[in-house]
C-alpha cells in the first residue's frame, strides 16, 4: 500500500509511518517542522521528508489512503487537495482500528498511568514470548518503536487517549478502537479547552465503557471515586473486574510485592505505581499470564520515559523527572517519593505547560497538591499563555491557586536554574515535573553544577 502522512512529524505519526515502513508499505509524508527524536528516526528509514511544508503536488491518485495528523488543519493544502481527489482519509487512530479489526484489542485508558500501565503490559508479553502488536505513547527500554503493527500477532494493546482525534472529527482517539478488554486507571478533569465541565469530561468515559465489544471486559481502579460512580453495573452484557492495591513494604528504599509467600523487589515505586501495576496485572491475567510470571517479569521494570524517570543521583542530590501535569499527578508523584525516601528532604518542581494548567479558571484545582514537598516551585512562560491564546496569569494567581504561601513562582528560566543551583544540596532530592521539558533545561548539567 501506499500512505501519504499529513504531518509525519508529530510523536505518535512518526511511530506510525515507521511501524508501516517496517510492515512493507510505500510510505511519504510532509510536515512544516520536524523536530528531534522524529527528524533522525525518519531519516534513517529514509522517511525524511526532503523539504519543510506542505506540498499538494504530493498527493495524488496513485495513493491508498492519507493520514491526518491532529496538528494538520482543515485548511491545510495537502488535505483540501485529497478531499478534492477522493482519496481515503483517515485519522490515526481510525487507521489503528482499520489495522487491528482482526485481533484482540486492549485498551488502557484513564486520565493517568496509561503509559506506565501500558509498558508494564508490554514489558511482561515480551518476557512471556507472547507476540503483540502495539501503540504507546513513550519510548520503552527494549523497544525500538512505540508502534508496532503486524499481519500475525493475534492482540493489539493501545494506549487510550481522551484528547480529539483530528481536525475533522472531534471524538476522543479512545472512542474508534472498541476494545475487547478495556482499563480505566482513574478520571481527574483535564483538557479543559476541549471539555468545559467535569461532567462533559465523564461522559467520554461513559461512552469508552459503551464501546467495549459484547462480551468483553472492563477492569477498573476501585480507589477511584468517579470509576466507582460509573463501573459497577454499568453493563450486563461484558465482565466487570475491580482492582485496587497490593500487598508491597518497602525495604531500604526498595518497593517490595508479596504474593503466594514470595517476595519480588521493584525498581519503581509510589502508591500510583502500584496501582498501575496491579491493573497491568489483571490485563496479563486475561492474556493467561500467571501472577507470579507477571511479577517476576515486572522485577526488571524501570518504568517508561519521563515516569518518575531517575536522571542523576549523588551523594548529594538525586534528581527525578516526571510527566505529572495534571493536579492529581503532581500531589500522587510528591507523595510517591515522600514515602520511598522518608528521610530525605524534597525540593519539586512544577512546569506548568498545558493548556489547562495555564488556564485562571483551571489554577484553584492545583490547591494543596505541592503540600508534601520541603520546598516547591512553579514555572511558566508568559510566551506559552499567549501561544496559546490564553489570558494572562500573574505569579499571586499562581500562588493562590496552589494554596502555598511559601511557593517560589518564576516566569524567567534561566532565574529557575539560578535558585536551583543557589539551593544547598545535602542528601535532597529534586522533582521537576512537566509534560514540555522546561524551556530546554540541561537537567544533567545542572545537576553537575551542584556538586
Amino acid at each position: 500500500m501506499r500512505i501519504h502522512f499529513i504531518a509525519i512529524g508529530g510523536s505518535a505519526m512518526h511511530n506510525l509511518a515507521l511501524a508501516l515502513h517496517n510492515k512493507g508499505y510505500q510510505v511519504t509524508g510532509s510536515d512544516d517542522e520536524i523536530f528531534e527524536p522524529a527528524r533522525s528516526r525518519l531519516a534513517a528509514c529514509g522517511l525524511l521528508p526532503e523539504a519543510e511544508g506542505w506540498f499538494p503536488s504530493r498527493i495524488g491518485s496513485e495513493l491508498d489512503a492519507v493520514i491526518l495528523g491532529m496538528h494538520a488543519k482543515e485548511d491545510n493544502p495537502e488535505l483540501i487537495k485529497a478531499r478534492e481527489l477522493g482519496l481515503k482519509i483517515y485519522s490515526y487512530p481510525e487507521f489503528l482500528y482499520e489495522q487491528s479489526r482482526n485481533k484482540k484489542r486492549i485498551v488502557i485508558g484513564g486520565s493517568h498511568g496509561k503509559t506506565t500501565i501500558t509498558a508494564m503490559i508490554l514489558h511482561v508479553l515480551k518476557d512471556a514470548g507472547i507476540d503483540t502488536d502495539y501503540m504507546v505513547g513513550a519510548q520503552l527500554e527494549g523497544f525500538d518503536v512505540m508502534v508496532k503493527l503486524t499481519e500475525e500477532a493475534p492482540f493489539i494493546v493501545m494506549e487510550g487517549d481522551e484528547y480529539l482525534t483530528s481536525s475533522l472529527d472531534k471524538r476522543p482517539k479512545f472512542h474508534l478502537y472498541n476494545p475487547d478488554i478495556a482499563l480505566i486507571s482513574g478520571i481527574a478533569w483535564d483538557h479543559i479547552n476541549v471539555f468545559p465541565t467535569f461532567d462533559h469530561y465523564i461522559e467520554q468515559f461513559r461512552e469508552f465503557i459503551r464501546l467495549i465489544t459484547p462480551g468483553g471486559t472492563l477492569i477498573w481502579c476501585e480507589e477511584d471515586e468517579i470509576l466507582k460512580r460509573i463501573c459497577p453495573g454499568s453493563r450486563k452484557d461484558i465482565s466487570i473486574i475491580s482492582y485496587s492495591y497490593p500487598e508491597y513494604f518497602i525495604k531500604e528504599g526498595i518497593t517490595v510485592i508479596t504474593g503466594n509467600g514470595k517476595e519480588f523487589p521493584l525498581h519503581i515505586f509510589g502508591k500510583h505505581n502500584l496501582l498501575n501495576l496491579n491493573g497491568a496485572r489483571m490485563i496479563c491475567n486475561t492474556m493467561d499470564v500467571t501472577s507470579e510470571t507477571f511479577y517476576r517479569s515486572l522485577m526488571t521494570f524501570k518504568g517508561a520515559s519521563n515516569r518518575l524517570e531517575l536522571i542523576y543521583s549523588s551523594p548529594h542530590i538525586t534528581i527525578f523527572r516526571d510527566f505529572a501535569h495534571a493536579p492529581s499527578k503532581v500531589k500522587a508523584t510528591i507523595e510517591a517519593l515522600k514515602e520511598q525516601y522518608p528521610g530525605r528532604s524534597l525540593v519539586a518542581c512544577l512546569e506548568l505547560h498545558t493548556y489547562s494548567s495555564l488556564s485562571r479558571e483551571f489554577m484553584s484545582h492545583y490547591a494543596h497538591s505541592m503540600d508534601a514537598a520541603g520546598q516547591a516551585a512553579v514555572y511558566y512562560s508568559p510566551h506559552a499563555v499567549q501561544l496559546k491564546k490564553l489570558a494572562g496569569i500573574t505569579k499571586d494567581q499562581v500562588k493562590d491557586g496552589f494554596q502555598r504561601s511559601d511557593l517560589e513562582i518564576f516566569t524567567d528560566q534561566s532565574l529557575l536554574q539560578k535558585w536551583l543551583l543557589e539551593q544547598k544540596w545535602d542528601n535532597k532530592i529534586l522533582l521537576m515535573m512537566s509534560s514540555g521539558d522546561f524551556d530546554g533545561m540541561d537537567l544533567k548539567k545542572m545537576a553537575e553544577l551542584t556538586e
